[in-house]
């Protein structure tokens, strides 16, 4: 009489599980229970590295010494691989994310200087870029982060504006000028970073070189007209975001124009 095919299975797994060589291993009948989206995340990156060198290398003025970058380049590169690793995943906080971003973007911003230095100005690095339409600086995906290439265009526009929806960012990101805010001299974090960004708003509006306010005219930083959307944003305006850091207040009414913009680089 034939023996029924379930029978035979069903005596060879009785004989596989008896096997001596089998005794106390675990039949696994998956070739994973863990998916990669399963995995736990990477706790947020740790600033300190970066917190060190800026204390050491920017001073008060928010001047950089990228001579001093260049010759702590292997501690520097050290924190830049730390971010290129460790994404932000959506378990972070939202603090956690944007000091993130905030330091990657301005951390980068001093990588790619230094990839060109010494320079006069950010914007002499766009005519040495050979990549087709990409014409500025902030458009090459020179770094990559989680494993995708990635440009300060992509931090700036595609992550921190489109993401978070805070103005304030316009007062901590650094495109190495002049005309730019000030890089604070210490690293942004999630405990501090509300604090840091105000802080950076008042140093901004009371730097007379980039914003001079008046009751009835005042003259703003070009980041208040191409921004401008963000600072409009929620039933806000560029005058009460003024308003709100600026030891001079602007009536409603006040007239406003913007000041030319110095590319010249923050150097010491």
């Amino acid at each position: 009489m034939a023996t029924h095919p379930f029978a035979m299975r069903h005596s060879l797994l009785i004989l596989l599980l008896s096997s001596p060589l089998l005794a106390g291993y675990p039949i696994s009948v998956a070739a994973s229970s863990t998916s990669s989206s399963e995995r736990v995340a990477a706790p947020p990156v740790d600033h300190s590295g970066f917190d060190r060198l800026l204390k050491k290398h920017v001073n008060a003025q928010g001047l950089v010494n990228y001579k001093g970058f260049k010759a702590d380049e292997k501690e520097f590169n050290q924190y830049l691989a730390a971010l290129s690793k460790n994404a932000p995943a959506d378990s972070w906080s939202k603090p956690e994310q944007m000091a993130y971003w905030i330091n990657a973007y301005n951390a980068y911003t001093i990588r790619l200087i230094l990839n060109h230095y010494p320079v006069q100005s950010i914007k002499d690095i766009g005519s040495k870029i050979k990549i087709p339409f990409v014409t500025t600086p902030w458009a090459a995906a020179f770094f990559t982060i989680g494993g995708k290439k990635m440009s300060l265009d992509a931090i700036e526009h595609g992550t921190l504006r489109k993401k978070y929806e805070d103005p304030r960012i316009h007062f901590a990101l650094v495109c190495a000028s002049l005309s730019c805010p000030r890089l604070r001299n210490e690293a942004y974090t999630a405990a501090k970073l509300d604090q840091q960004l105000d802080d950076q708003g008042r140093d901004f509006l009371r730097d007379a070189s980039n914003n001079k306010v008046g009751k009835d005219a005042a003259q703003l930083s070009k980041y208040f007209d191409w921004y401008k959307g963000d600072w409009n944003n929620h039933g806000q305006s560029v005058t009460q975001w003024v308003n709100r850091y600026s030891p001079t207040k602007m009536a409603s009414t006040a007239r406003i124009t913007f000041l030319d913009y110095n590319w010249q680089l923050n150097e010491q």
